[in-house]
This record gives C-alpha cells, structure tokens and sequence, in this order.
C-alpha cells in the first residue's frame, strides 16, 4: 500500500470508506492507530485560562453543568446549589466566553430544569429535553443522575486531560488533545445496539419516598459508539472525524449497521447530493450520516471462519491490499557460526520470510502467507526459535490441516536428515528413528517453554500420522544453534 494513504490524513470534502484488507500479521491494525492519529489534535500547552478556553470552547451550558458535577464529585461534594454553580470557574469562564455578565443564575436554572427527569417529584418544566441529568433534593441541592454517568465519558475525558494539563502546566510536559475518532473491535456478539442504538440497563434513582438517594435498574435507549461520533461531528462540521473498525469481517456487518448501510455511500450523506435520512430501529428518531465522518475498517482474509462481507456492503467500500513487508525486516547475527564466517553468521529475516511464504503460495495459497509482524520483534536467534516453535510452526500446521508432507516441504525437510528437520514425522518417530538430541534434552526442552503437552510431542489431532516440532529448535542446540539452518529456508 501506498505510504501516503497510510500517512496522510482525509482533507477532501469527500467522505471516505476504506478496509485495509490481508492475512494475519501484515500490520492492519497498526494502520488504523496511525490513521487515527491524523484524527487527533494535539493542542499546545498554555496558561491555566488558555487550558480552561480550549476545554470549554465547543460546550453547551448542559456540558458545561455536567463538567462542574463531575469534578466536584471528584472532592466528594455531590450536592450544588445554584449560587455555588454560578461560582464555579466552568461556568463564570463560560459566562465571560458568551459576553454574559447577567441572569446567570437563570440560565443554571434553566439548563438544570429542562434536563431533569420527567418524574421528578422536585423539578416542574414544561419544555423538558429528551435525556435527563439533573435532578433537585428536598433541600434545594442538585445533583448528577447516576444513569448519566456512563453518558459522559468523552466529558469525563476530556476533564482528566485539562487537571493532568494544570498539573504539568510549569513544566510545559503536557499536552491536551482532543480526539477525533472512536475505535471498536467487532466479533462474533457485537451488533447494532452497541454500534448504533439499542435497549440497556441503566442505574436510576428509585423513585421512593423513603430513599430518594436509593438506585433501581431500568431500561432505556442507549447511543452506540457511531452514532455518538456522528453527533460529535454534526456539530463541528469544519473538522473531519473517523469512524475506525477492527476486524469488521468477525461480526455480522449488515446487521451491525442495519439501516445505516445505505447511509455510509459518500453522496448518501448529509448535504450530499444524494442526502438520504432514515428512522432508527429503537428511538425512531430521524438520523443521516454527516459528511465529515470517514470510516476506516480492517479485515482479516485469512480466517475462513469468519463472516464473508456481502456484494451490498463491498460496493460501499474501497478495498487496499496489505502485503506481507519482508523488506521492512532485518537481519540478525547468531554469533554461532562454526567457521566465524560472516555470511554464516547472519540470518536475513527478508530473504527467510520471502522464501517461506513463496513455499506457503505454491502448497496453500496466498492467503495463508505469513505476515511480517511474525519476525517484526526479532532481535536475536532465540527470539526467532521461540517465534518458529510457538506461532509460525502452529500456524502453518493448523493451515495445512496437519499434513507433514505439506509441513516439510514449506521448511525444507523432506530431503533433511531427522536431526536438521524442523517439522519431524511422528510416524518415522514410532518406527525406530529417533532425535540425535538425549532424552533428558527432549525432557529439558519441553519444560523450557511450558508447554510439555505440545512441543515434543506428536499432532496426531490435526491430520494423521501426526507432527513433531524437532525439540533442538525448542531448545536452542545442535544444528538449530546455527544460522546456516535457518538460511536454508530462503
């Protein structure tokens, strides 16, 4: 893939829907968290009245409330009256940002009342929002809803970020950054009611007149991460946000996005050409897709077990091609060499990775390549042994369905001698042959790594006749201790 698409953030006007697509291990992921930092802003830092403008800069009044409630619940004080609000610097620095000086008392009062829950047996309001976050005592004290908390994450956040931004202010270490993007991993479970909307529990104040502080669960509609980006980026149309999936191919995507699935196509958008708007499933509330939202996604070819994306959903998407990287590797030194020779001594994990999976393609597709994450770590021989043995000889077998023959042929075996194998025939095993290594080697071997039930032992579950992993690999000796064994897999 091209490094620019991998670098450069979307400036278009045009929205973007891409899956990065490829076998395990070619750094999908990777991708998307450097993507997502082209949708990070990273502020500088500032006096404490320039930290507290940045925090406050896109907040409502009802934001700004919630902010004040959840710092002071930080001190253990729950319980705000009116004039202690009014007296918070949240609220006088908003005050001074809208040029207000007067009746600010009246707009607390009217930010608090109108989200206030409809059974409020303290609150009256005859223009009351749709989700409540205030509620009033006896005493004339609010407080925060327990059921909102979970609302508040992104204010809970970005509240963090400003006091940890105060605190390292003096020494300019600290920067505050707003993020531009929301991030989920898909699987088997995951549907539309985490993604879009749908029917929680949720923790509300038992409505008792001997426990008003008392909670009970009740259900209630519920935003899912996407639609809460959306919200954020309708109301900052100037700066593009990023919708970023993991894995998008482990879940069922036509049901996770539901309606929403003709909404993504760039003209469907809001102020597109071709704007469409639907109801949603649960709240029936009308909703479109802003046009300043892009969606990135990635999605593993390799695992046949997964959900194949269908011809309605491939349409809506640009698809890029992730290779295995071989070039990006290294090269490492075993310092083992019999003769000190450099050329022995030096294992070109390129060459190694290139040769492997031109053995893969020709046995069991392209699809069962090896990415280069496998050997992305390696910084010595043992670290390679330890991902041959544990990862890479596994992954194969699994692939190849057991099949030694297969198994041999990808690492060079079939015209090795048993000692210089690194897959073994379980069966030539049984028949007499046996490693060159002691059996207190084989024993020490299988200990070294923990997994005695395994290593050293024969696969008869994944195809007949079965594997054996050579237990010299596993324990670093004998021919295995060379590079000159490891240069035979180019």
């Amino acid at each position: 893939m091209s490094d620019v698409l991998l670098t450069q953030p979307n400036r278009s006007h045009q929205p973007v829907n891409i899956i990065y697509t490829g076998v395990a291990g070619t750094g999908k992921t990777y991708r998307l968290l450097q993507i997502a930092q082209q949708y990070t802003d990273d502020l500088p830092t500032a006096d404490d009245e320039a930290l507290l403008a940045q925090l406050l800069q896109d907040l409502s009044w009802r934001e700004v409330l919630c902010l004040i409630f959840l710092q002071m619940r930080k001190s253990q004080q729950d319980l705000l009256k009116v004039p202690e609000i009014v007296a918070h610097p949240f609220f006088v620095a908003k005050a001074a940002k809208n040029a207000r000086d007067k009746n600010l008392s009246s707009t607390a009062w009217l930010a608090l009342r109108r989200h206030s829950p409809a059974d409020s047996r303290t609150v009256s309001c005859d223009n009351r929002a749709s989700q409540a976050y205030f509620d009033k005592d006896e005493s004339g004290a609010w407080y925060l809803l327990p059921d909102s908390i979970d609302l508040l994450e992104g204010l809970s956040q970005q509240l963090t970020e400003f006091e940890h931004a105060q605190l390292d202010n003096s020494a300019r270490q600290q920067a505050l950054s707003q993020q531009r993007f929301s991030m989920v991993s898909f699987h088997q479970a995951y549907g539309y009611e985490e993604f879009v909307e749908g029917i929680r529990p949720v923790m509300t104040p038992a409505n008792t007149a001997t426990n008003a502080a008392g909670l009970q669960m009740q259900y209630g509609i519920q935003d899912g991460a996407f639609l809460l980006l959306c919200q954020r980026a309708a109301r900052d149309p100037k700066q593009r946000y990023a919708m970023l999936i993991d894995e998008i191919n482990r879940a069922n995507v036509s049901r996770v996005f539901g309606e929403l699935l003709s909404l993504i196509e760039p003209d469907k958008r809001t102020d597109m050409a071709n704007a469409m708007t639907v109801k949603l499933a649960y709240s029936g509330r009308t909703f479109s897709i802003p046009a300043n939202v892009d969606i990135y996604a990635t999605m593993n070819t390799q695992d046949h077990s997964l959900a194949p994306l269908d011809m309605a959903l491939r349409r809506r998407f640009r698809f890029v091609d992730c290779p295995p990287q071989p070039e990006l590797l290294p090269s490492i030194k075993t310092g083992h060499s019999a003769d000190s020779a450099e050329p022995a001594a030096t294992i070109a994990l390129d060459k190694l990775l290139r040769g492997l999976n031109q053995r893969i393609t020709q046995t069991l597709g392209s699809e069962s390549q090896l990415g280069h994450a496998f050997l992305w770590a390696i910084e010595s021989l043992e670290h390679l042994q330890r991902a041959l043995a544990e990862q890479i000889i596994p992954q194969l077998a699994q692939a190849a369905g057991g099949q030694v023959a297969v198994l041999q042929y990808i690492f060079q075996d079939d015209e090795q001698p048993l000692a210089m194998q690194f897959i073994q025939d379980s069966q030539a095993l049984l028949a007499g042959s046996r490693p060159t290594q002691t059996a207190t080697q084989n024993d020490s071997a299988a200990g070294y790594l923990g997994h005695d039930s395994f290593f050293g032992q024969p696969h008869s579950a994944l195809g007949a006749g079965g594997y054996r992993i050579n237990a010299d690999l596993i324990a670093g000796t004998g021919a295995f201790a060379q590079a000159a064994i490891y240069q035979r897999l180019y």
